[in-house]
């Protein structure tokens, strides 16, 4: 509770403004039954509310998961789940944008299961033309099993940036002009599933999954994609795209730059940029550039 104190004050009413812009957003999000299809797991998916609820569930015979029927160029995505209670090593829950073939593209956040007592690890990564090794973890300032929170996505031309309940917590740029690739030709749908991996979810596999405690179940509400929905070749957005919404330029201001340190500074425990024994013949071209002012035209 001291921590959740402290992140209160140190965030301000920046923060305060900013979460309730987002709450308005999700207040319109769509229904389940229209927007998503439960794709595997049989019966373990399951539309609840009249299409305002969806959960899946874990067991030791399979998982579950559901993806979203339109594909997107471009957007902004937010979705509420609340995750595994109780000891949910092993288990991962995963909310991300992915498109088809083998060199696809793809913004991830999973949710890494811990025992009792312990916190989750928020795992991001983003993949580009099949590659990722662009991890980045994180532990929240909260318990993301007692209530919903909210995860967005922002993809636009520029920036892919996390947030967590209107808070950025990583910011990946659209670097191309150095040479790092960026996902900005593929369309992708959004996915959410709830599996096992105990063979490196938990401590790097030490702790298994106990399977007395399934089914695991997490749930998810308020679905909304603010974005470009790409049908047949062509993008319902107009190619005055930036005038009519404002997240396709959307970037971090100093005040959001501010609050993204405050949380890599106090909540990060993975990052890949700080990993020198991963690449022993130099970090990735992204974690050089400080800033773009070294980014020659």
């Amino acid at each position: 509770m001291d921590t959740l104190s402290s992140l209160s004050n140190a965030l301000g009413m920046f923060l305060i403004t900013f979460v309730m812009v987002e709450t308005f957003m999700v207040a319109s999000a769509g229904n389940f039954n229209k927007d998503v299809d439960i794709t595997w797991g049989d019966s373990r998916g399951k539309i609840l509310n009249n299409g305002q609820l969806l959960t899946l569930s874990l067991d030791k015979a399979s998982g579950s998961g559901f993806q979203c029927r339109n594909e997107y160029l471009y957007g902004k995505f937010d979705m509420q789940l609340k995750l595994v209670p109780g000891n949910s090593a092993g288990t991962v829950t995963a909310y991300y944008l992915k498109s088809q073939g083998s060199s696809w593209d793809e913004i991830d956040f999973e949710f890494l299961g811990n025992l009792s007592g312990d916190p989750y690890v928020v795992h991001t990564n983003v993949y580009t033309k099949g590659k990722g090794d662009r991890e980045q973890q994180f532990y929240l300032w909260f318990d993301p099993t007692v209530d919903f929170h909210t995860y967005l996505i922002l993809w636009n031309p520029g920036h892919v940036i996390f947030y967590v309940d209107g808070r950025p917590i990583r910011e990946f740029k659209n670097l191309e002009s150095v040479g790092v690739p960026y996902p900005k030709k593929q369309p992708m749908r959004m996915y959410c599933s709830l599996w096992n991996a105990d063979d490196w979810a938990t401590r790097g596999g030490l702790v298994k999954t106990d399977w007395s405690q399934a089914p695991f179940t997490a749930s998810f509400r308020n679905f909304t994609a603010n974005a470009c929905v790409l049908s047949n070749g062509v993008s319902s957005c107009s190619s005055n795209s930036s005038s009519n919404n404002a997240w396709f330029s959307q970037e971090l201001d100093s005040s959001s730059q501010k609050v993204l340190k405050w949380v890599q500074k106090n909540y990060m425990v993975y990052n890949y940029c700080k990993d020198a024994k991963r690449f022993p013949k130099g970090l990735p071209v992204e974690c050089t550039v400080r800033n773009r002012k070294q980014i020659k035209n």
